[in-house]
């Protein structure tokens, strides 16, 4: 969706990845596979492009940094350093006054029985890198041994959570270009299901105060860091309308894909702007928008309905190519359009059901 915003405009797209025949490779102009931590090939690579930027978090800094010798990458490869370790980024938002859950550092057996006695049962495990969509998590219960949850970590840091018993999750999709100019596309809330993002839809639900609070959230944590490019802030939010930070996510982010059907500039493009160097544009919304995942397991009985989907009114349905279907692997979305986020919600669902 970046390469294809990147190519409306006019950019030749060239993208490096480990893998070959990738959702940007099929439409790059030049598709480069290594190892990010060739950095022979990495320096090689930058030296081809005149800016730099990634689309996940789990790239090695040490890869962004190579990059960043040749060519400008951003966000800066020390803000991906932070964002893709979460005791680094629970310590940046801390020490900024952000609010975040009560968490401990875990590095040994005696940390995690002390963490769990401070911050009571139940409490959230998880390791410190390389997480995404629930894998390297561990809900820590009332029964639960916690020399078998510690061996689980194999060795690896870890960050012990207490555990939020929140009323939903909303995130803030925003960005913030060169120049320090910030735009954002509101409030959007989030539903999980096996703890993957299922259902998104703009605007949330949520009171005029908290939308105000986690905009102000969101712009306060981009111009700390001094961010360029798509940044997208996660939030719990408490029966009693407290907002808690999450997690960052330093790229365009899934809860922001509806903006690429529903918005005069979807998230994407703005990524695009930010790190290019142009203005960024309006986060004007056509009319309320959700967007449903569509994960391989739709593919476990054949090839889906994709007409079925596609006879919803005001639907739309964009897959990425990825080459193989698995279980909990994002495949694409559904998105819808109506009169009331509700009604959208139910419309992106009811395509995905007649897959």
């Amino acid at each position: 969706m970046f390469a294809i915003e990147a190519r409306k405009l006019g950019y030749r797209v060239h993208t490096f990845s480990p893998e070959s025949d990738t959702p940007t490779g099929q439409i790059a102009d030049i598709e480069t596979s290594a190892a990010y931590d060739d950095l022979l090939a990495v320096r090689t690579f930058a030296q081809s492009v005149d800016v730099v930027t990634f689309e996940f978090e789990n790239v090695p800094a040490s890869a962004v940094d190579a990059a960043a010798e040749f060519v400008d990458v951003f966000p800066r490869g020390e803000i991906l350093h932070t964002t893709q370790h979460r005791l680094r980024e629970k310590l940046f938002l801390s020490k900024n006054g952000f609010p975040v859950t009560p968490f401990r550092h875990i590095t040994s057996l005696d940390e995690l029985e002390n963490g769990v006695s401070e911050l009571g049962r139940p409490c959230v495990l998880k390791t410190a890198g390389f997480g995404y969509d629930g894998k390297g998590q561990a809900k820590i219960e009332s029964d639960t041994n916690l020399t078998g949850a510690f061996a689980g970590l194999n060795g690896a840091d870890a960050v012990l959570e207490a555990f939020v018993p929140f009323s939903k999750e909303v995130s803030v999709v925003c960005a913030r270009d060169q120049s320090g100019n910030f735009v954002n596309y509101g409030v959007i809330e989030n539903q999980h299901a096996n703890h993957i993002l299922d259902i998104s839809f703009a605007p949330a639900i949520v009171s005029h105060d908290v939308f105000a609070e986690a905009v102000e959230i969101a712009r306060s944590i981009a111009e700390t860091l001094d961010y360029v490019g798509t940044l997208c802030v996660e939030f719990f939010l408490t029966s009693d309308d407290r907002l808690l930070v999450n997690e960052l996510a330093p790229r365009p982010h899934n809860s922001g894909h509806l903006t690429f059907d529903a918005c005069v500039t979807s998230q994407f493009e703005q990524q695009l702007r930010a790190v290019c160097g142009l203005p960024l544009g309006s986060t004007e919304f056509y009319r309320p928008a959700a967007m449903a995942n569509l994960l391989g397991d739709i593919w476990q009985t054949g090839e889906p309905d994709w007409a079925a989907a596609l006879s919803t009114k005001n639907t739309k349905l964009h897959l990425y190519g990825k080459l193989e279907p698995r279980i909990g692997r994002k495949m694409g979305h559904l998105t819808a359009m109506a009169d009331s986020n509700e009604a959208a919600a139910s419309l992106a669902a009811e395509a995905r059901r007649r897959l």
